[in-house]
């Protein structure tokens, strides 16, 4: 009720802000729904009604409501400008200052008693107060005979919104006209005014380009919070704001301030720069779902005339959260200034301080002298010019160093332990490796491309970025000079400067390690900071021999490009060069991983989590959820770990990757989505708009899941990474013609014979067994042709697993006996499980044993594979308390310990399965029922189905018989079509049979 409330409430503020003549081909293309129309027509009936009694005459036409030469107090009208949703505008004459001024005449009873009217006049009379060249000024406020009415300034000009009517403007004239409203901003908020309603239609530009905001404070005058605590946000709508000019909080009826109009102002300018309002949507929940969880389409997507510097500020003003917004309109006007200023000023700066650093730091490969004496002059310059520092918000891209000592060891080798030092500390924020890699493609740079000062300049302007950080190695005899300049990537304007000496070789990433941390302080970043999070080179980087650091960046630019193999190869030699290299092994863990050799990645992430004590506390976070993830399987502590890892590097996207898979493992969706889009916010990639669609899918949100993929779009995201969740969502939605279009490749992000599993899982999921038995065996044939082997087995074991659960035991233990050794404690629990429901007792035993020794922290293993194998086990021996004991132990949250290329969903099947032979009928219903209330999770694996025919003979046995054939005839319809000997099937139509 409150949310249809709120939607009527929003249709109604847009209604009455146009004029009368205008509402009704609004109201037609606002609501789609007739009653919903009929109710707001039915409002704003009303509302003109009270206007036709309080003016004696419609709203209609030409007709002025007051005629020329009537009268309002001292004022006479002269003509009506406008109208709105918050009352009736005229020129008037102020005859005693003989000056022509704009009367707002308000609705009749909007200030209802005495109290409300004297409330009026004292904030009118504040806002009085704002005398400022940006402001259209209150001068008076008055009464006549129940009209309430507002005399303010009188401004010449056109509504901004009437000029954008002719499109979008060009920068000079956007700066111009932002960085006055951003005055305006800043002048009233010094005076404890906030907007709340600045929209194009709020700002005149006079004939001489001068920018006038109207309306300052007035929905705040008009409802002022105080005197509505008790009244919703839904019944208040109307009267604090623009819709499609809100900001997130505003739009949820929380607390506004001075960021609220900034985001607004945010929206005024990304309409000025791609001449478009931001997210114009069919509908009010559209467009507030857009408002809310939406990001923005960049304005040059619409507009290639935008600098990437323009681009920058509106997006920072259009964050959805307040704090990562500028935080006073003071500093957007800096910056709006600074856009505007002649390019004479950005030369200098650029001649004037990047050329004598240059300059500087090659003088000072020919002498030590000239080291003292162009370190004091160049310190000095900067004392008095100090560039803007950065902030936790701003990102930064590290560019490839310049090498002219002629050793190739120092190649890539640089950038990574800068890399590595930099991301230590929560203040700096750099650019992912995933998000370079991208916007190179996105830029048509060929893979592998070095990122040269220009080349990373471009990249961090593309993707939005602050700053560029430069670096440089040069040989001056025994001795190795390291620059570092951090540079804004839109101007070029110097930032920051470090210089550090080596003596040797072999003491170069010490220096390198000294030079990060006086950046990072020269950067803003706090002593108390710098204290907390500045491990020693050896610690942050985990390594001193250059050649290991060498191999393991190129390990990592392998991965980066999908080259799993090389990783490993790699990731190797740098651990056989460095057997305390942490960090390596913690990728090389990860790359084992990705390949599905599951035995070694959980190898060698104990091995870093032994050396954890050596790393800094970003890295040992990172070591410890892989750990955990795949060695000890424990995903309580996983979490525990990310959430910490998130909290104290809240700007880190893998700190929010991690809680992605900890969170999905213990099934909390909401908290992976949210996590999932966290990472997107900071580091929109392919891999987190996948992982931000998967979390929409996880909840049911398929429509949402969609929209997100819609928005990849805008940033140029290969569709190719979506096809398998558009596969899915087909599925969800019983769209059998889109599910085949789909079914062939490319599938991004996914091991080999994955796309032919999930297609066997689909036909089996229908019956169709005999198709499903083919596709694996191509599935399996495609792994095992590309070396690997541990993916096929388990593939091997999710057709043991179908095949036992559809009554082919037989072929159930055909499939085990061919997976040869499995590395996976998932993969080995999901056997066990396939080896008890098959019957062989000795086998699953042997299993369940091994995995209870090896695996004793490993929530699937202790919660949900060992809990079904006992369950089977005893329910064969015909121990049914034993078995509904064991069963009872699988966690809650099993249907979210989905490991490897396990399929979801079977422990709990398991678990219903005894219920139902104990004749524990209600709670074997609450279990299948559980399955068919997650088929987002389930998705196509076959227990989805027979889930159908677990609650028919649950309800069966309790005699309900018209819930049981409902649920019978849902099973038999999905297997219309299904493979006649199927055992499961047979005995599904003959107990149909006997009900009817």
């Amino acid at each position: 009720m409150q949310e249809r409330w709120q939607e009527v409430k929003a249709i109604l503020a847009g209604a009455l802000e146009r004029a009368p003549e205008e509402r009704r081909v609004y109201l037609d293309q606002a609501c789609t729904e007739p009653e919903l129309r009929r109710e707001v027509q039915s409002l704003i009936d009303a509302h003109e009604q009270a206007e036709t009694a309080f003016m004696g005459q419609p709203f209609v036409g030409t007709n002025e409501i007051l005629k020329s030469g009537a009268k309002l107090g001292p004022y006479e009208i002269l003509a009506r400008i406008g109208a709105g949703g918050m009352g009736v505008v005229y020129r008037a004459r102020d005859g005693r200052l003989e000056r022509d001024v704009a009367i707002k005449v308000l609705p009749l009873g909007l200030l209802t008693d005495g109290a409300a009217r004297k409330r009026f006049r004292k904030e009118a009379l504040a806002l009085a107060k704002l005398n400022h060249p940006n402001v259209a000024t209150v001068h008076d406020v008055g009464e006549q005979e129940g009209t309430d009415y507002l005399v303010m300034e009188c401004v010449p000009g056109l509504a901004l919104a009437e000029k954008l009517k002719s499109g979008a403007l060009n920068e000079k004239e956007i700066s111009a006209l932002g960085a006055q409203i951003a005055a305006a901003l800043e002048e009233a908020h010094e005076q404890n005014i906030i907007h709340r309603d600045l929209k194009p239609a709020n700002v005149m530009v006079t004939p001489k380009g001068q920018a006038k905001v109207l309306d300052f404070g007035l929905a705040k005058l008009l409802l002022p919070f105080d005197t509505v605590t008790t009244q919703s946000f839904a019944e208040s709508q109307a009267l604090v704001g623009t819709l499609p000019y809100m900001a997130p909080e505003q739009l949820q009826g929380e607390t506004v301030d001075a960021r609220t109009d900034i985001h607004a102002l945010g929206l005024v300018l990304y309409e000025m720069a791609s001449g478009r309002r931001l997210f114009q949507r069919d509908s009010i929940p559209q467009l507030t779902d857009a408002i809310l969880h939406q990001p923005p389409v960049t304005p040059r997507a619409f507009n290639a005339r935008v600098s990437p510097e323009l681009e920058r500020i509106i997006l920072k003003c259009l964050e959805k959260e307040p704090e990562d917004r500028y935080q006073s309109a003071k500093e957007l006007g800096v910056d709006l200034r600074r856009l505007g200023a002649p390019s004479t000023v950005t030369t200098a700066a650029t001649t004037g301080v990047q050329a004598p650093a240059r300059h500087v730091r090659w003088a000072v490969l020919a002498t030590g002298a000239t080291l003292i004496a162009g370190a004091a002059a160049v310190g000095g310059y900067f004392y008095f010019h100090r560039a803007p520092k950065l902030t936790e918000k701003d990102s930064v891209v590290v560019a490839d160093f310049a090498n002219s000592t002629g050793d190739p060891v120092f190649d890539g080798t640089l950038r990574q332990g800068l890399s590595v030092q930099l991301q230590q500390t929560p203040f700096l924020r750099l650019v992912s490796g995933d998000q370079i890699v991208e916007t190179l493609r996105l830029l048509e740079k060929p893979p592998g491309t070095k990122l040269t000062p220009d080349v990373a300049r471009e990249v961090c302007q593309r993707v939005n970025g602050t700053a560029v950080i430069q670096g440089s190695i040069a040989a001056l005899g025994s001795q190795f000079v390291l620059g570092l300049d951090a540079l804004n990537c839109s101007t070029g304007e110097l930032v920051a400067q470090e210089q550090v000496t080596a003596e040797g070789k072999e003491k170069v990433l010490a220096a390198l390690g000294r030079g990060a941390t006086q950046l990072r302080s020269k950067l803003g970043e706090s002593a108390a900071s710098l204290r907390t999070y500045d491990a020693p080179y050896d610690q942050a980087i985990t390594t001193s021999s250059l050649e290991a650091l060498q191999a393991y960046t190129r390990a990592t630019d392998s991965l980066l490009n999908g080259d799993f193999a090389s990783a490993i190869t790699f990731n190797q030699r740098a651990v056989n060069l460095d057997l305390n290299f942490a960090q390596a092994y913690a990728n090389l863990g990860i790359d084992y991983g990705f390949v599905g050799q599951m035995a070694l990645a959980a190898e060698n992430a104990s091995k870093a989590y032994a050396l954890r004590n050596r790393v800094s506390e970003r890295e040992k976070f990172s070591i410890t959820t892989n750990y955990h993830a795949l060695a000890t399987g424990d995903i309580e502590k996983e979490v525990q770990v990310a959430e910490q890892w998130a909290k104290i590097y809240p700007q880190d996207a893998p700190a929010y990757f991690a809680l992605v898979g900890a969170y999905s493992g213990v099934g909390r969706w909401a908290d992976t989505l949210a996590a999932a889009r966290e990472a997107l916010r900071l580091d929109p990639t392919p891999f987190t708009y996948l992982g931000t669609v998967t979390g929409y899918m996880n909840l049911g949100r398929l429509d949402e899941a969609q929209a997100t993929i819609q928005q990849s779009e805008a940033d140029h995201v290969d569709p190719a990474t979506f096809r398998i969740a558009l596969y899915y969502i087909a599925f969800l939605k019983g769209d059998p013609a889109r599910v085949a279009e789909l079914s062939p490749g490319p599938w991004l992000f996914q091991p080999p014979g994955y796309a032919e599993a999930m297609q066997s899982w689909t036909a089996a999921y229908d019956g169709h067994l005999a198709q499903a038995r083919k596709l694996m065996e191509r599935a399996v044939a495609s792994a095992r042709h590309q070396g690997a082997n541990n993916i096929a087995a388990s593939y091997r074991v999710t057709s043991a697993v179908t095949e036992a659960l559809f009554g082919n035991f037989p072929e159930a233990r055909l499939a085990l006996k061919d997976t040869g050794q499995l590395s996976d404690f998932g993969a080995e629990g999901a056997a066990a499980v396939a080896w008890a429901l098959a019957g062989d007792t000795a086998q699953a035993t042997k299993l369940a044993e091994n995995l209870n020794n090896r695996f004793p922290q490993a929530t699937y293993v202790q919660f949900a594979a060992l809990p079904a194998i006992r369950g089977v086990l005893a329910l064969r021996g015909g121990k049914l308390n034993e078995a509904t004991k064991a069963v009872d132990t699988i966690s809650s949250d099993e249907l979210g310990f989905n490991f490897s290329f396990i399929p979801p969903g079977v422990p709990a099947y398991v678990r219903g399965e005894v219920h139902l032979a104990a004749h524990q009928d209600a709670e074997a219903a609450a279990d299948f029922q559980r399955i068919l209330d997650h088929r987002a999770i389930i998705l196509n694996y076959p227990v989805g189905a027979l889930a159908h025919l677990g609650l028919a003979r649950a309800y069966a046995l309790q005699r309900d018989t018209a819930k049981a054939k409902v649920a019978y005839q849902d099973f038999l319809t999905l297997w219309k079509d299904a493979d006649p000997d199927i055992p499961i099937l047979k005995q599904a139509r003959a107990e149909y049979a006997k009900l009817r």
